[in-house]
């Protein structure tokens, strides 16, 4: 799975990516970037 990394300016995939809620109900993934380590973030199912 990939996710926008605001750091890099590009899309990448998902290190340790792992499934949140959030405080709505909607699933997401979060993640690391492989390029920078920085958080990457994406809602919806995987």
């Amino acid at each position: 799975m990939e996710a926008y990394c605001f750091k890099c300016r590009s899309k990448q995939d998902i290190r340790s990516p792992r499934q949140v809620t959030l405080k709505n109900g909607r699933p997401a993934t979060q993640g690391v970037c492989p390029k920078c380590g920085t958080k990457v973030f994406r809602i919806g199912k995987a």
